[in-house]
């Protein structure tokens, strides 16, 4: 969340910079809360110190047997003021803080204003490859191969699931083992197995909740929620805590399930693996000091893009504009690799930096010694996930016969086979 001294310091830089995320979360409803709070403090500090003052002058009073009754009524009803202004004061943390968690991170100054189509290239890496026979899309090569059922998921759980078979559940092994190995072995991750289902405080430390909430599966029984990125479980580990500076950064990955309802895409890039319900994916978190979070967020960014140099993918990295950043982001590069058979580019990673945005929610901290607590910047980034990324070494690494080249960065990970 925002610092509310930050909100009510600058108010109108706060405004600008929500505007140009296309928020309108009501500032001066804050602003007119916070003061209502600082007045209210202000009362009930006055009214308990009178209080503690005049219970030492009852104190006298029996003491000396004299009648202290006049006084004990008074401070009957200096406590029913109290009383009172405490539960005012309940009702107005409660609006307050309800708006807070509405507010979202603020851009930095030099994102580009405007949504998708504003987005700034960065840069590209490798060109397709010309072939002179036509690609087909990934599900009917994967259908052909009998590596993709859409058809028997359908009945099992529904539209938007999809099961892999055979080769293309080694395949999906494969990469998933292949990334993580990368990012554990050489640029010095720890791996983490989180729980795949997470508390309500959890998804509002990360800042999936509230705004989310209808995109998310929830078991109404016990209140828990199928996380939609491993992000949620790895950004709130050290949740509460103020861990030592020197212990810092902190890097974790994870291979995991995700689970989006996707209830806003109905109808959107609907077929095979573009867009589904349940899928998996290898998460990146950073957990650093706030005077290297922009270095850091630029080394996630190339951990990522050693995954797909790797596997020889065609990609461009791509600055989101403000009005396409994430609720929780400061900033943000998308990874887009090309699919030739369904002739697009496709996010296969975003990598964010959230600034303290995360760990003010989530309330982390570090300290160096003899100093004071400080808010550390948390990242978050696709290191990267799965289904798109079969997308495209289906449709790039397809041949004129309809088989497909396994990239030799996988062959070991596929007890050295080469096709499929």
């Amino acid at each position: 969340m925002l610092d509310i001294k930050l909100i009510r310091s600058q108010p109108e830089e706060v405004k600008k910079g929500l505007a140009r995320k296309g928020d309108k979360v009501n500032i001066d409803r804050i602003l007119e809360l916070d003061e209502l709070k600082r007045s209210h403090l202000l009362e009930t500090e006055t009214l308990k110190k009178n209080r503690n003052s005049e219970s030492k002058k009852i104190a006298e009073l029996k003491k000396s047997g004299q009648d202290a009754s006049a006084i004990l009524e008074k401070m009957s009803e200096v406590a029913d003021q109290i009383k009172k202004i405490d539960q005012g004061l309940q009702e107005i943390n409660q609006e307050l803080d309800g708006l807070l968690m509405w507010v979202p991170n603020l851009p930095e100054e030099d994102i580009p204003d405007g949504g998708e189509e504003n987005n700034q290239m960065v840069r590209t890496w490798s060109e397709p490859k010309q072939v002179e026979f036509t690609i087909h899309p990934h599900w009917d090569t994967g259908k052909k191969l009998d590596i993709l059922d859409i058809e028997h998921t359908a009945q099992i759980a529904g539209s938007g699931f999809v099961a892999l078979k055979g080769q293309g559940a080694r395949l999906e092994r494969a990469l998933l083992s292949f990334m993580l190995d990368v990012h554990t072995q050489e640029h010095g991750y720890l791996e983490i197995a989180p729980p795949h289902l997470v508390n309500r405080q959890t998804l509002t430390g990360s800042g999936q909740l509230p705004k989310l909430e209808e995109d998310m599966y929830n078991t109404k029984q016990d209140d828990f929620f199928l996380i939609p990125t491993s992000e949620v479980p790895l950004t709130n580990f050290h949740r509460n805590e103020v861990l030592p500076a020197e212990n810092l950064p902190i890097y974790f990955t994870a291979a995991t399930s995700c689970f989006r309802r996707e209830a806003g895409a109905a109808g959107k890039d609907t077929r095979g693996l573009l867009r589904v319900h349940e899928f998996k994916k290898v998460e990146l978190i950073k957990i650093v000091r706030a005077e290297t979070s922009s270095a850091e967020l630029d080394k996630m960014l190339a951990n990522a893009e050693t995954i797909l140099q790797r596997l020889e993918i065609p990609y461009r990295v791509v600055l989101l504009a403000t009005g396409d950043m994430s609720f929780s982001s400061q900033r943000t590069y998308d990874l887009e690799i090309w699919a030739p058979g369904v002739d697009r580019w496709l996010e296969v990673s975003s990598c964010s930096n959230c600034g303290e945005f995360q760990a003010r929610r989530a309330n982390i901290r570090c300290k160096e010694k003899g100093g004071k607590p400080e808010f550390v910047h948390i990242l978050n980034g696709s290191g990267v996930a799965v289904p798109r990324l079969m997308v495209a070494i289906i449709e790039n690494y397809q041949r004129a016969d309809g088989h497909i080249d396994i990239p030799k960065a996988l062959q070991p990970y596929m007890s050295g086979a080469t096709s499929i």
